[in-house]
């Protein structure tokens, strides 16, 4: 489904990710971890558009996507959910949701895609009239997903998604992309919380400092004895 060759991104002369190869299988959760500034914001924005790549290249679907213009990522059937959220705070839930199946085929189904987040997340039903932003963090978090599942993606790139929220939260979360997952959505996560992104994920990587160290069985790099130490405080 996803295929990344060679990829690398830069910041004017500074380079954030070296020959990164990469994949994610139909149906698939896979995680990205690693130590903060590795680049794993850098990798996820740039599989969803929002960055330049300067070597390298992206394929969706078997459609190469390495040139394509960013607005055009969403129709080819990836969507994401950005660190923080990045709501329309002054907007409603539902305004923010409707905003999400703005492409012509996801409008046709937005109300049968309306039903399945109020499904996935029941706490939005009270608050659709309420502006997004006064949400709770947690509560916010499921509009950011419930927004990008509204444009009904083949992939759904998360970054960061526990940043922020109370240790019970996350563990919703966590089983909200679980469930997302088994209805045949494939997903990217980049997420700091090692233990849990591998708990959930089939398969991971550790990015650090803009290369791929690992990557292998999620549950396998759960229990290397390297990653325990370096990620998890467990020597």
């Amino acid at each position: 489904m996803l295929d990344i060759k060679a990829l690398q991104v830069s910041y004017g002369p500074a380079v954030a990710l070296w020959d990164i190869d990469l994949h994610v299988q139909t149906g698939e959760l896979v995680c990205v971890i690693g130590p903060n500034a590795a680049g794993k914001t850098t990798l996820i924005n740039t599989i969803a558009g929002l960055n330049r790549v300067l070597k390298g290249n992206i394929s969706f679907n078997g459609k190469d996507l390495t040139h394509t213009e960013p607005h055009l990522f969403c129709k080819h059937g990836i969507a994401l959910v950005p660190e923080s959220r990045r709501l329309f705070t002054n907007m409603s839930v539902l305004e923010n949701l409707e905003l999400g199946s703005f492409l012509s085929e996801a409008k046709s189904h937005r109300l049968e895609s309306l039903e399945m987040v109020l499904d996935l997340f029941p706490a939005m039903k009270l608050k659709l009239s309420s502006p997004a932003g006064s949400l709770s963090g947690g509560q916010q978090q499921m509009v950011a997903i419930s927004r990008a599942l509204m444009a009904r993606p083949k992939i759904l790139l998360l970054d960061e998604p526990s940043l922020g929220l109370a240790p019970s939260i996350v563990l919703d979360m966590f089983n909200a992309i679980k469930q997302i997952n088994s209805n045949g959505i494939s997903v990217l996560l980049v997420e700091q919380n090692v233990s849990l992104a591998l708990g959930i994920a089939q398969r991971a990587y550790v990015l650090e400092e803009g290369r791929i160290a690992q990557e292998g069985i999620a549950k396998d790099l759960l229990n290397s004895p390297t990653i325990q130490k370096a990620y998890l405080g467990i020597s």
